[in-house]
């Protein structure tokens, strides 16, 4: 069943909760947003959450406020990353909060990855085909985010963020549960070579089943490959210990579906970002 289910109220931003997380955590609010319900104009129509792609600040705020709302956190608990594309992850105390709410340079810089066991403090981190990576360990009361594309994905991100769990917090990757959000799918995302030979190196580093290879890539004409990012960062969680039955994963691809999400590859890189959200609700 798909996990990432659609929600959307006239006038509000519309949005694709985690349903199951939010189910059987309900101290958690859990998801990813679309491309609907904000005040952006072309080509950032209309709920572009980021700064950096071009689009009037104003706007990106007043997006962000509408979505804090929507799903019940206070604005001044917006907290994010500057995205590079790496592996860094930071460790958001409770005086972090609020950091890159309103304007890129108060943000974590170079960081791709957050994680925090405060509550009240809002997770987010843009996208526009990359892959969301959300993490939960209930015993611990420890929430997590992280940006995936291929960099970060062959970078291992994924396990960063679970040793960076069990360091800071003595989280169980046993206890840990994941899941994967909308991004671009493997029936979408052609890669070359370039790409393709990181790829292998972390198959080779982390080897999988013959069997489960298909699952990864299948090279297409011209030299070049159709990759699953979802899958790759499946299996890199497992590799860190998280169960397989914990994991949740997507089945949208954003590229198929330009109604509901900003595709940097399907529109040539001059669009909007969506955002993915993770907070433990204070009580």
């Amino acid at each position: 069943m798909e996990p990432f289910v659609w929600k959307h109220k006239e006038g509000s931003p519309g949005l694709f909760k985690l349903q199951p997380w939010c189910d059987a955590y309900t101290n958690i609010s859990a998801g990813f947003t679309s491309r609907i319900g904000g005040v952006s104009n072309k080509p950032y129509e209309s709920l572009n959450l980021a700064f950096h792609v071009g689009d009037d600040p104003n706007d990106v705020i007043m997006n962000r406020k509408k979505l804090a709302e929507t799903i019940g956190f206070d604005w001044n608990a917006w907290t994010s990353g500057e995205q590079v594309h790496g592996t860094e992850i930071a460790v958001v105390k409770e005086e972090d909060s609020g950091r890159g709410r309103d304007n890129r340079e108060s943000a974590f810089q170079h960081t791709d990855g957050l994680v925090t066991n405060v509550p009240g403090v809002l997770l987010t981190s843009f996208y526009a085909d990359c892959v969301p990576l959300f993490f939960y360990d209930p015993v611990k009361s420890v929430v997590g985010l992280a940006h995936a594309g291929w960099k970060g994905t062959v970078g291992k991100i994924a396990l960063r963020m679970v040793n960076t769990m069990e360091k800071e917090y003595g989280s169980s990757p046993q206890d840990i549960v994941a899941a994967i959000g909308p991004s671009i799918g493997e029936c979408c995302y052609e890669v070359d070579e370039v790409v393709m030979s990181r790829v292998r190196e972390l198959l080779d580093e982390f080897p999988a089943d013959e069997k489960d290879i298909p699952a990864f890539y299948q090279p297409v004409a011209g030299g070049k490959s159709m990759l699953n990012l979802k899958q790759l960062n499946r299996h890199i969680m497992i590799k860190g210990g998280i169960l397989p039955t914990h994991i949740e994963c997507t089945t949208w691809c954003t590229n198929c579906h330009p109604d509901y999400f900003f595709s940097y590859r399907k529109e040539g890189g001059t669009t909007g970002r969506m955002a993915s959200w993770i907070g433990i609700e204070k009580r």
